[in-house]
């Protein structure tokens, strides 16, 4: 008894009384917890938005130094294979808000974009800090409360509510506990550490028993190894060779690699000699299939096409051609364009009889053996693998273990290539995991509202 009231009479009272305004805590200031901030905050709720860096979309700015590769313009089929065996998993969230919703999403702030000449999407300026800015102005008029410095440490007591339950925060002020009627984590992968992605939340969640798959570096470079001049495979690149071309852009290049399991990889496009192996471009395509070939086996052979404009026939001929008095680095200069790195490259990884082979040589000028040793550290890495698993999370981002808790973004167990990709996606889960969140409250989400593209 309550006041002379009886227990019916107390409920009935409250449920009479005015709902108090939902309240969600997103942990995690990247795109795809912007954009989960923007759903919720659009459908009434009170966001508060934690992160433990001073300022959010720290890694977005960095990308967009590179100018900001936003999406990517080829067919959607096309589009949701890139995500390869999570293609299952991630196509249901781009048709929740595909690459052409992103670019009217875009465009809503003011920000125009363009396809470039290789499908590539890109803000007109090139630019991320004018879109940033105009997405956190639209954020806090909506109501979005912006906390910085505040480092997601777990919870702070059994989670054996039904209800997502207290969230613990490290700030410069001390300690810190948030109640939220559901939680939001986009708390990313662990590239890129200074920036704030440094997977410190792996443990938290396993040990409240959510499934998590090891994180492991993607779009990433190699170490590699060469024979020095006894035919020795040594680690790294030889000092010579280092000390002249660490640095030097390999263009007009084709890459291939044929696993023993059924791997199998072929691009033309271009990398960059680093001091110690290899990065770039056309290595960052191939890097999950090599790096899961050398975590299985050790070590991998690649081949370089030095020459993929040309047949191996016509190669040949150039080769075997009599260079009379002439240096071979001067015949393979004047016969086949063949000098700089890409030349430095044929001394530094076969051995001398195959040099001096002039039909050894031409095979290795079309598929050159190169030795991969291992992945760069995941710091390096522009993006990682693994993560939150899907079958750890229902149908609408919410974790099985953890009723009220969604996650989005990098932090679950998908990978993409460079090219639009990574930030579709994460921008596409935000949406996702928001939406479930709102289910969750009771809400029917409605379409997320964008200008249209011109």
């Amino acid at each position: 008894m309550l006041l002379g009231l009886s227990r019916l009479h107390c409920i009935q009272l409250l449920d009479a009384l005015p709902k108090l305004e939902q309240h969600v805590a997103i942990v995690g200031g990247g795109p795809a917890g912007l954009m989960a901030a923007e759903v919720l905050a659009a459908a009434g709720v009170q966001v508060d938005l934690y992160d433990a860096m001073p300022s959010v979309g720290r890694k977005f700015l960095l990308a967009g130094q590179g100018g900001l590769n936003l999406t990517h313009s080829e067919p959607a089929d096309a589009f949701a294979a890139r995500y390869a065996d999570r293609r299952d998993a991630v196509e249901p969230m781009l048709q929740r808000f595909s690459a052409a919703e992103l670019r009217a999403w875009a465009q809503g702030l003011g920000i125009g974009t363009f396809i470039g000449s290789s499908g590539r999407v890109f803000p007109l300026d090139l630019k991320a800090a004018p879109l940033l800015r105009a997405w956190l102005h639209r954020l806090r008029d909506q109501g979005v409360r912006f906390h910085m410095r505040h480092r997601w440490v777990g919870w702070a007591d059994s989670f054996d509510t039904v209800a997502a339950s207290t969230l613990a925060f490290e700030t410069p002020q001390g300690a810190l506990k948030v109640c939220a009627d559901a939680v939001v984590l986009a708390l990313g992968g662990a590239s890129w550490t200074r920036l704030g992605s440094d997977g410190a939340w792996v443990p938290c969640l396993q040990a409240r028993g959510v499934e998590v798959a090891p994180l492991r570096p993607s779009n990433c470079g190699f170490d590699v190894a060469h024979l020095n001049a006894r035919g020795e495979v040594r680690p790294g690149w030889s000092e010579h060779f280092r000390s002249r071309h660490a640095g030097a852009p390999l263009k007009n290049v084709a890459l291939a690699y044929a696993g023993p399991g059924g791997q199998v990889f072929a691009q033309a496009g271009e990398f960059v000699v680093t001091d110690g192996g290899v990065e770039g471009s056309l290595v960052y395509a191939a890097s999950s299939v090599l790096r899961d070939a050398i975590g299985a086996d050790g070590r991998e052979v690649a081949h370089i096409d030095l020459l993929p404009g040309r047949s191996a026939d016509w190669v040949a001929r150039e080769v075997a051609h009599p260079r009379g008095s002439r240096s071979l680095s001067t015949h393979l200069k004047g016969r086949l364009r063949l000098d700089g790195v890409k030349a430095a490259l044929l001394y530094e990884l076969l051995p001398r009889d195959a040099i001096a082979d002039p039909q050894r040589l031409a095979t290795a000028i079309k598929a050159l053996p190169l030795t991969l040793t291992a992945p760069r550290p995941i710091d390096e890495a522009i993006s990682t693998a693994g993560g939150v698993r899907f079958e750890a999370m229902d149908t609408s981002g919410m974790l099985r273990a953890l009723p009220g808790v969604f996650c989005a973004g990098e932090m679950l167990d998908w990978e993409a290539p460079t090219g639009g990709y990574l930030l579709t996606a994460c921008f596409a889960s935000g949406v996702w995991a928001a939406e479930g969140a709102l289910r969750y409250l009771g809400q029917t989400p409605v379409a997320h509202s964008a200008a249209p593209v011109r």
